[in-house]
């Protein structure tokens, strides 16, 4: 498997996930601090329409990347976003061609496989963000989970993270990463990125 098609794994689970979510469910808190589900899931939508736009050299309109309602039905939105960036990144000569990504950085170009490394590495991590907000388990391939760590050991540390509204908190400390569903190679993702994977909702969320 190439990245494009790791990612398209990840994407697709995260969909399925989503697809488990009930009308009463939007409202649930998430591992992703002061974001209900409803919020988490137009996030992760109105990314797949910003990278969709940076597949088509499309990256530096700073209106692909505003956050957009999900409306009254947010599974199929999602659904219909998801699909949208797995056709961008299926493109003739996508893997050729450089993104523009504002949110990383507003110099910088990337290269395809770099640029979609950051979005699978997301969804890696999402699908499980939705999931255990849901109370379900990630049915995401070994294969997919064992490329998706090298990429989780790169991303930068430091002060960054400690921003709000950063992407990844702070790594957990090797205590902190002990418990149910926090062994594996998942669960060292998790933590490398500042998830806890010992993370359940709240009593009565």
């Amino acid at each position: 498997m190439d990245i494009v098609q790791f990612n398209r794994a990840a994407v697709l689970e995260s969909v399925r996930v989503v697809e488990r979510a009930a009308p009463g469910d939007w409202d649930r808190p998430t591992p992703c601090d002061r974001w209900t589900l409803r919020l988490l899931v137009e996030h992760m939508g109105a990314q797949h329409i910003g990278f969709a736009a940076a597949a088509r050299g499309q990256g530096a309109d700073a209106s692909a990347w505003e956050p957009r309602p999900a409306g009254d039905d947010p599974v199929a939105w999602y659904r219909g976003t998801a699909h949208a960036v797995l056709d961008g990144f299926a493109r003739p000569g996508v893997m050729e061609g450089r993104f523009t990504l504002p949110e990383i950085s507003a110099e910088a170009t990337f290269a395809a496989t770099t640029a979609i490394g950051f979005h699978f590495i997301d969804y890696v991590v999402h699908s499980w963000d939705v999931a255990a907000t849901l109370g379900v388990r990630t049915a995401l391939p070994p294969a997919v989970v064992e490329a998706a760590l090298p990429i989780a050991q790169r991303v930068p540390g430091g002060a960054r993270r400690e921003l709000p509204g950063a992407a990844f908190r702070p790594a957990l400390d090797p205590g902190e990463r002990a418990g149910a569903d926090g062994s594996g190679t998942l669960g060292l993702i998790l933590s490398t990125l500042g998830r806890s994977p010992k993370w359940r909702p709240p009593q009565g969320g």
